[in-house]
């Protein structure tokens, strides 16, 4: 049976940060736009506070979730144990950006390992917090994490990313803006 938590504790903490993937849900506000749901990985989410959440956001071919978070600010976060005990905690809330060129940026990005290629900050103040069983969710072994997204930031190097994001991420499926690149110099 489900439960609901009025704020994240140590022991659900401790599962968040145990999963090795996790989903990320949006939607813009058009109801003939495109619903996102884009998993996530590479040590890439952390717990702010009791109520609050964040993860890295990486690049790559789109930005939905960006362009959605800038419009409306809905979001839902799910985890779900594929080993251990069967369990899935949805993070539901309201998400802000911090692009990698904005201030605040540096002191949050303190928070996780450097990860080539970060783009943004996703931060949740979150509104509800829930498990549920997860029994109809299958296991599976971590093998280790993939290396072809780092491998393609050190590649492209700075300069290369940039010229990326211009090309793939300013906006959305939907035409929303979605990453703010710091001025020409």
């Amino acid at each position: 049976m489900g439960k609901t938590y009025d704020q994240l504790d140590d022991k659900l903490a401790e599962f968040l940060l145990a999963q090795h993937v996790f989903f990320v849900a949006t939607a813009p506000l058009a109801a003939d736009g495109h619903v996102n749901l884009s998993p996530k990985g590479l040590d890439s989410f952390r717990v702010l506070g009791p109520r609050e959440v964040a993860y890295l956001d990486l690049v790559g071919s789109g930005v939905e979730t960006i362009a959605h978070a800038r419009e409306n600010g809905r979001i839902t976060i799910l985890f779900t144990a594929f080993e251990g005990p069967p369990r899935i905690v949805r993070l539901h809330g309201r998400a802000t950006v911090v692009d990698a060129s904005e201030p605040g940026f540096p002191e949050l990005a303190a928070r996780f390992p450097p990860i080539p290629g970060a783009r943004a900050i996703v931060r949740v103040e979150l509104q509800r917090i829930a498990d549920s069983c997860g029994y109809g969710v299958p296991r599976f072994r971590f093998e280790g994490e993939r290396t072809q997204l780092v491998d393609y930031a050190e590649r492209k190097g700075p300069a290369g990313l940039v010229e990326y994001q211009k090309k793939h991420n300013l906006t959305s499926l939907d035409g929303l803006p979605g990453v703010r690149l710091p001025p020409a110099t």
